[in-house]
């Protein structure tokens, strides 16, 4: 027997709450998997693009202890500005 999406969500609105709650949950579970699995392919894709761009030159990487310096002068400008208000 299949239940219509309409049969399927009356039938849902009978179960007691935390039932209902715990269906939905599972429901929602079931979807997020192939969804993480779209959103890991197309990281990987992204990844690639972004590997491949260092190594082509096409973008510089900026040493970690320079972005550390250029967060923490902003921070401070920002800072001061809100000083000064």
């Amino acid at each position: 027997m299949s239940l219509s999406a309409s049969e399927f969500y009356e039938a849902g609105m009978n179960l007691p709450p935390s039932v209902r709650k715990d269906v939905a949950l599972r429901l929602l579970e079931s979807l997020e998997v192939s969804d993480d699995d779209s959103i890991d392919e197309a990281w990987t894709v992204e990844i690639g693009s972004r590997i491949d761009d260092i190594l082509s030159g096409k973008v510089e990487t900026i040493p970690h202890a320079e972005v550390v310096a250029r967060m923490a002068e902003r921070r401070a400008a920002r800072h001061a500005a809100r000083r000064q208000t």
